[in-house]
């Protein structure tokens, strides 16, 4: 699982670059969550633009990461591709998280909050 991080304004950007979250890699997606997340900005924005596929080890493991984070820390999604967008609308975790249409939308709302 290779995960890409860079800060912008307030936020680590975590841009996954596997095609899949699923039961085969949701373990190691959250380890490598936490490994890069653990001591970064209050604000992680998850980029999912090049994911094409989540079931439910996936979600799982993007719901632990939010749990994992903490009540202090605000995690987000960006780039939600169709099929992923459907998952998180069908679970109704689009309720729970907040999500952009793109990461450079998150990043708008840095420049717009400040």
């Amino acid at each position: 699982m290779d995960l890409q991080t860079e800060i912008r304004g307030d936020a680590l950007f975590v841009t996954v670059t596997e095609k899949r979250i699923d039961a085969a890699v949701a373990i190691q997606f959250k380890d490598k969550m936490r490994d890069v997340a653990e001591n970064g900005p209050v604000r992680v924005v998850l980029d999912l633009c090049n994911v094409d596929f989540i079931d439910s080890s996936g979600l799982g493991a993007i719901v632990g990461t939010m749990k994992l984070l903490g009540k202090d820390r605000r995690f987000e999604l960006a780039g939600l591709t169709p099929n992923v967008d459907k998952v998180f609308h069908l679970t109704r975790m689009d309720t729970v998280f907040t999500i952009h249409r793109s990461p450079q939308s998150a990043v708008a709302e840095i420049s717009n909050a400040s």
